[in-house]
């Protein structure tokens, strides 16, 4: 088996040899009647990981609705009801032997593969953390309106490469957002109700006729025409300029990335999805607790 600070594949082979299949059976029941739960469930794990490491703090509740979900970049996660129903399925058959984090990044992979996406085997052995904190959230979650050298450096910092970023991007392949997320690219880039130069000028006229200036609640598809379906699409997209964030354009604005943009999108994505595997299983040991550190939780929202 390969250690990597204490996670391997295969880590509840003997405490706990069904843990998986217990997991993916209850995303596969899940994302078989709401596939919209695919994205923000993948999303989570992103979200937990850039947070005090992959160590589930996402997933605590707080009784002054001061943990991390409460910040406004989570507020809009969906799906903690299906952790805590992966995670109560598996307790039924092994009490208090697999993570609630152990979970979410099972779920992140398996509801990437209900959407006809890439399988990756998931390193577990992750143990609970027992803090959650919104400011942690706000300070560390990277914004849909970053930069290139923001986003560079935030995932330098966690020890994932400029690859890693443009590939993780690839994420946004399935799923929707809502307007205020990307609104001042088409209504008021610079101040001077002027629009963004950097996305395509056909696509802001129909970005324009979804979003109305000041609309809060309405979704647009993050990959029109397959936000359903984990392709390559989302690449030729950004290479067309029809990236819907600015962080997604912003994989234009570096030499790295760009190539990447335009390998995916000139060869049907030819080595997306082994690319995608291999990035999330290094998101994926950021910052973990393993061996004694954290617990154990028993119920995903509260420390034991």
């Amino acid at each position: 088996m390969l250690y990597t600070q204490g996670l391997k594949v295969g880590f509840y082979e003997k405490t706990c040899p069904n843990a998986e299949a217990i997991v993916k059976k209850t995303i596969d029941q899940t994302i078989a009647v709401a596939p919209s739960l695919a994205a923000p469930l993948l999303r989570m794990h992103f979200h937990d990981c850039f947070v005090r490491g992959c160590e589930g703090s996402i997933l605590l509740n707080s009784s002054t609705n001061q943990a991390e979900k409460n910040a406004p970049p989570n507020l809009s996660l969906r799906g903690f009801q299906i952790i805590d129903k992966a995670k109560s399925a598996v307790e039924k058959a092994c009490p208090g032997v697999v993570s609630c984090a152990d979970i979410v990044a099972l779920t992140a992979r398996d509801v990437t593969v209900a959407m006809k996406g890439p399988f990756w085997k998931v390193e577990t052995g992750r143990r609970d953390g027992n803090v959650s904190i919104l400011n942690e959230a706000l300070q560390n979650l990277l914004s849909p309106f970053a930069n290139i050298t923001t986003l560079k450096q935030g995932f330098l910092s966690r020890g994932l490469s400029g690859k890693d970023l443009v590939v993780l991007s690839g994420g946004h392949t399935i799923g929707t957002s809502h307007c205020p997320s990307f609104t001042n690219r088409l209504y008021n880039f610079t101040g001077k109700g002027d629009t963004d130069p950097s996305l395509d000028r056909n696509y802001i006229a129909k970005l324009k006729s979804k979003c109305k200036p000041g609309d809060q609640t309405t979704l647009a598809e993050m990959d029109p025409g397959s936000y359903k379906t984990f392709d390559e699409g989302y690449y030729t997209l950004v290479a067309k300029r029809r990236g819907l964030f600015q962080s997604d354009s912003a994989l234009l604005a570096d030499s790295e990335t760009k190539a990447y943009v335009k390998l995916q999108a000139t060869t049907h994505g030819s080595t997306f999805f082994n690319d995608f595997g291999v990035s999330m299983v290094k998101m994926g040991r950021i910052g973990v607790l393993t061996g004694t550190a954290g617990e154990i939780r028993r119920v995903c929202t509260k420390i034991n």
